[in-house]
């Protein structure tokens, strides 16, 4: 079992902000901009103050196995003193917040609660912070760059501070001079004095206002949380993962950009672009999948993960086929995957040398899936199984053009499916799929996922949602087989696809069977068939018997369909016209149901199993 090491102890305020001013302290490359509204941050100065705490920071010890690109928090001088020796992984928001209004010493760049970006200088009203009825949060506020306040009921005349002068007229502190203050003081001082002010004013507000805000903010500790050297990679993630709940979600991408680029090479440019010339591959992988003007294809939830994934699919390939040259055997070879841990340490040579053809991968993987009619991401059975397909693709070459190549290909892809074996804990799958289909394509054992796979007839009556990968399936083996809209006759390839606004929709309609005191079954997808809009509008809640003779007669606008053409199309949905112009529900049911098991199996090239009774049935169900 990995252990990580580390120590808490507590530090001061002062030190950990002049070590983030000096480049002692900075970030990992992964860590978010600094973010934090104008109110927040007079929370955060009012806490302290108070000596309340603010919670932990935690830090990492650069110098050990986890390399990350460092960058100074936000306001820092990027040419920093020294070489980072800490990276901050959590109290980035704190921390910076503090540095920007308390020693930075210019104006603050901030956003009011709305997000609205301003710029601020913070303040805090001297007579008001020892006022003990006078809340601290109420004593801090803040000011325009400009440094004038127009009235308020706290200063109806206004306020400008513009000068110090300004300042000690009114008594009103800069917190941009916190670890300042001996000088700031000294100037005070000069100017009661000359004023004649100093007698009353010193001891009854000067002393209590540096002793109960300036020794307290300078005097104040922050428990640090100091992960040491040794700390993995991955155990990084997770402590990052598991403090930062609050924050933006750290992802194996965010990672390995902070490892590459302390390498010098970006990243975020090759997914992003570079806002130039450079085309990043999200938008490449979008234009692969893109069909006119759709935003959703196929493959737009293709993520920078996912692309890692299955690089990484080829690299820890690599590694245990060099294990096994080494005589290594059983557990001491290295598994195969795209796990976070694989992602993690996937080295930049090896992502170069596997991007481009991850990329392919994809391509031909938005080839397929439109040639498996599976056009629209809503559409899609399962992400997960998108990994191994790209991955798959770009190692078999030019012979995924092979019709008996595609033939074993949509075999396991649709026994993926309907064996509903993409749904969780994929990650040992993906890399044994990896491992074994293109093995199987050059004679080599039948992969597990084949072998394993198994639908039992009675899945097709639980199928009611659009969520169930097996559901997807269905509607996606429908329009592959020569399904035709009812009204217009079209098959549903990619340009009626999206021209037409396909979707999943009734046959015997909802209202008509409730109206008729059907079970729920006619919600499950043997009830279901894809259909245009249009049509579907036509359809409305009649019972077929009546929406066929709309259908015939056509409309102001709708051609009318020949009664045998529209037999037709009816039969390339695989339902019998006869039993839905007599509106025979159970009947219909019942040879729908074998039907689309027949077409399932075809799909798998393997016969469905069923229950020991047979409960899945219509037939028996109904009898």
């Amino acid at each position: 079992m990995e252990l990580t090491t580390f120590t808490t102890n507590p530090r001061s305020l002062e030190d950990l902000l002049k070590e983030a001013k000096n480049g002692k302290i900075q970030l990992p490359d992964f860590q978010r901009s600094w973010v934090w509204d104008e109110d927040r941050i007079i929370d955060l100065l009012a806490s302290i103050s108070r000596a309340f705490p603010i919670g932990a920071i935690m830090t990492l010890k650069t110098g050990g196995d986890v390399n990350f690109h460092p960058r100074p928090i936000q306001g820092v001088d990027e040419k920093t003193q020294y070489p980072p020796e800490e990276l901050l992984l959590d109290g980035q928001q704190r921390l910076t917040s503090i540095y920007q209004v308390a020693m930075r010493g210019e104006v603050v760049e901030t956003t009011t609660i709305k997000h609205k970006k301003i710029k601020r200088w913070f303040y805090i009203d001297i007579r008001a912070a020892i006022d003990p009825s006078i809340d601290k949060v109420d004593a801090i506020f803040s000011v325009p760059e400009d440094k004038k306040l127009k009235s308020s009921d706290r200063w109806p005349s206004g306020l400008n501070l513009q000068t110090q002068t300004d300042e000690f007229e009114n008594l009103i502190f800069p917190i941009c001079e916190t670890f300042n203050w001996n000088n700031w003081q000294r100037d005070l001082i000069t100017f009661l004095n000359e004023n004649g002010t100093f007698g009353e004013l010193w001891s009854d507000v000067i002393v209590p206002f540096e002793q109960q805000f300036i020794s307290v903010f300078r005097g104040y500790d922050v428990p640090v949380i100091s992960l040491g050297k040794s700390t993995s990679k991955e155990a990084v993630c997770t402590v990052f993962e598991k403090v930062n709940t609050g924050g933006k979600a750290l992802d194996a991408f965010e990672l390995v950009t902070a490892m590459y680029a302390a390498e010098g090479h970006k990243l975020r440019d090759d997914w992003y672009g570079d806002g130039k010339s450079k085309v990043g591959y999200a938008a490449q992988i979008a234009a692969f999948n893109s069909i006119g003007e759709k935003k959703e294809g196929v493959l737009s939830k293709v993520d920078n993960t996912d692309f890692l994934q299955v690089i990484s699919l080829f690299h820890t390939r690599d590694l245990r086929l060099a294990a096994v040259g080494e005589g290594k055997q059983g557990k001491d070879l290295p598994q195969v995957t795209g796990k976070r841990a694989a992602l993690l340490n996937l080295p930049l040579s090896a992502y170069l040398t596997y991007r481009e053809k991850a990329l392919l991968g994809f391509e031909r993987a938005a080839k397929l899936l439109h040639m498996f009619s599976i056009f629209y991401v809503r559409d899609l059975p399962y992400q997960t199984q998108v990994i191994p397909l790209a991955a798959i693709l770009a190692d078999i070459g030019q012979s995924w053009e092979s019709a008996a190549v595609r033939e074993k290909l949509a075999q396991w892809y649709w026994c993926g499916v309907f064996g509903e074996l993409y749904g969780s804990a994929v990650d040992t799958r993906i890399g044994s799929d990896f491992m074994e289909v293109p093995a199987w394509f050059e004679g080599g054992p039948m992969p597990k996922t084949v072998l394993e796979a198994n639908f039992h007839r009675d899945r097709l009556l639980s199928m009611r949602m659009r969520l169930s990968a097996a559901y997807k399936g269905v509607n996606a083996l429908l329009m592959k087989s020569g399904a035709k809209d009812f009204r217009s006759g079209q098959k549903f390839e990619h340009t009626s696809f999206f021209d037409e606004a396909v979707d999943i929709h009734h046959i015997f309609p909802q209202k008509w069977c409730l109206a008729n005191g059907k079970g729920r079954e006619f919600d499950s997808i043997i009830n279901k068939t894809p259909l245009s809009a249009r049509t579907n509008r036509i359809i409305g809640g009649d019972a077929p018997s009546k929406y066929l003779e709309k259908l015939e007669a056509g409309s102001s606008d709708a051609e009318n369909v020949d009664p045998k053409e529209l037999d037709r199309y009816l039969e390339s949905h695989l339902i019998d016209p006869i039993l839905l112009r007599e509106d025979k529900y159970e009947t219909f049911m019942s040879v729908r149901q074998q039907k689309l098991l027949d077409l399932i199996e075809s799909a798998m090239k393997k016969q469905a199993g069923s229950d020991q009774d047979d409960e899945g049935s219509w037939g028996e169900q109904v009898a």
